[in-house]
């Protein structure tokens, strides 16, 4: 439960869940998992809760291939956009899937992955351009976002910030490219359940419950932590989570050493 409230709360605030996962990890005592098992069923948590949060959003995309209103235009484009920006992400998924794993417990590579992070929201919350809105986003757009969320994957990098400063720095609407970073998210951690399924032999009943609980616990705790982002980007306040991200990388980089 603790494990899925530190994911609840990082996989939407731009500091990394992966990154804060693997510090916490680290430093529970016998902490062990079939490969990244747990990991995944805590972001599955945090997948329902986007779903639920976006779930207007989400019913008119797939609602929209078979509609003829002319708002469904609109989303019709976007459900493109999200599975062109989908391709990338899976790609370097699947060629990396095995080394991106192997840094999960390297807290080196974490605290300068955090570092870079920082510096990816403070410059794009110093650069961000008047912003774009949904039906202004491009093929451009969606394709290079979606190859900078398969490089996320690296612990440390977070995901949604990552995402979210490119969009600003591309001259996206902030709610907008939050909106976007969310949505994609969704095949994404789709396809590393599937892919983390052969795992599930390796977990006993009593452990399943444990599981649940973990995400259970991450989908509750995302729901609080998407509203208090929106915010965050709305009131334009980045900077806040750069600073953390600079403090968090820096001190756990002394610690590594």
């Amino acid at each position: 439960m603790f494990l899925g409230a530190v994911q609840g709360l990082t996989e939407f605030l731009p500091v990394s869940s992966s990154g804060h996962l693997a510090i916490a990890q680290h430093y529970l005592p016998n902490f062990s998992q079939p490969g990244i098992m747990f990991d995944v069923m805590l972001h599955v948590g945090t997948l329902v809760a986007v779903t639920f949060y976006f779930k207007k959003e989400i019913g008119a995309l797939l609602w929209s291939p078979f509609s003829s209103a002319p708002e469904s235009a609109l989303y019709r484009r976007l459900l493109v956009l999200l599975i062109a920006g989908s391709i990338p992400t899976a790609i370097i998924g699947l060629s990396f899937k095995d080394f991106f794993e192997g840094l999960f417990e390297n807290l080196t590579v974490v605290s300068l992955m955090l570092l870079v992070t920082g510096v990816l929201l403070f410059v794009s919350e110093r650069f961000r351009r008047k912003g774009r809105l949904e039906g202004e986003l491009t093929l451009s757009d969606a394709l290079i976002v979606g190859t900078v969320q398969g490089f996320a994957i690296v612990p440390g990098i977070s995901r949604s910030g990552s995402t979210i400063a490119t969009l600003l720095l591309k001259g996206v609407d902030g709610e907008t490219a939050a909106r976007f970073s969310f949505l994609l998210s969704l095949p994404a951690i789709c396809g590393a359940a599937l892919l983390s399924l052969r795992d599930l032999e390796h977990i006993s009943t009593q452990q399943f419950s444990f599981y649940l609980a973990g995400a259970g616990v991450a989908f509750v705790t995302g729901m609080l932590s998407i509203h208090f982002l929106m915010g965050v980007i709305r009131n334009r306040r980045l900077f806040a989570f750069a600073l953390y991200c600079w403090i968090a990388g820096a001190t756990l980089f002394a610690f590594s050493l």
